[in-house]
């Protein structure tokens, strides 16, 4: 069954910061979607984050006017050609954001987080850097599907640190991996099979620092579509503190008519 894909979005400042460093594109005619969350201070973040998105969503338009387009680094070995398209133009990314940093686009030091989906038939490609998160919503259990790359969460995944002491660490800040610091990052692809009903989101840290889990998957659950969900978990950050710029992708998978019903469905609206 060919399928479709429900999304909305937003993005605010917060209660607490003067500029937005947050940045997102949906490319809904590629089934792409892409957040990055800007480091550096001043307008630096907001550089990062823009060449980010904006890098990641013009490699993977040149791909699909030019298949033969050679791909940034390695490819992946066990994953698709989707999904290693997606990692090389993270790669590409990184190395935009990181020349700019060096010939004065920005601070030196300047970098962003990244993550990004792209579906095709019934998978879907996720890749990040960064700690921005993915989560699926699916039976009404929310599951994250990245792992941050921060020094508290490394702390906790190595049995250092516990998870409530990492929520309280003055070091939550701390990445260990994010674009435009080194010449070249390493990207985590992962792929998933996707059910008719999953919700997936897309966010920056701004959200999940302000709201639990279990908040979060109650909007994902309780909202009638995608783009008031989106609005919901904004508000809802913000009126929990809004410390940091939030930003939110919502995408719902919707099972998408074809054949028989597609053209009952034609005839109903050509005839009304």
């Amino acid at each position: 069954m060919a399928t479709e894909i429900e999304f909305g979005a937003q993005s605010d400042t917060g209660c607490v910061r003067e500029n937005n460093e947050d940045s997102y594109r949906v490319a809904p005619e590629m089934s792409l979607f892409v957040l990055s969350d800007g480091m550096g201070g001043l307008e630096s973040g907001e550089v990062a984050s823009r060449i980010t998105v904006d890098t990641v969503l013009e490699h993977c338009r040149e791909a699909e006017a030019n298949p033969s387009l050679p791909f940034a680094g390695e490819n992946i070995q066990g994953i698709c050609g989707a999904s290693n398209r997606l990692a090389s133009a993270i790669r590409l990314a990184n190395e935009v954001v990181y020349r700019a940093a060096q010939q004065g686009a920005g601070q030196r030091g300047m970098g962003a987080t990244v993550v990004a989906v792209r579906f095709a038939d019934e998978r879907m490609s996720v890749a990040h850097v960064g700690d921005s998160r993915i989560y699926r919503l699916r039976g009404g259990e929310l599951e994250q599907l990245t792992q941050d790359h921060s020094f508290v969460a490394e702390q906790v995944r190595r049995g250092k640190m516990t998870a409530e002491e990492a929520g309280s660490s003055t070091m939550q800040n701390v990445l260990v991996r994010a674009l435009g610091i080194d010449a070249a990052v390493e990207v985590d692809v992962s792929e998933e099979l996707v059910i008719e009903g999953d919700t997936i989101l897309l966010c920056s840290d701004g959200l999940t620092r302000e709201l639990s889990d279990a908040q979060i998957a109650a909007v994902l659950g309780e909202c009638a579509n995608a783009q008031e969900a989106a609005g919901r978990l904004v508000d809802l950050a913000k009126q929990a503190g809004g410390g940091d710029n939030v930003t939110v992708i919502v995408l719902r998978h919707a099972a998408k008519p074809v054949g028989a019903f597609a053209r009952i469905g034609k005839w109903f609206k050509n005839s009304a």
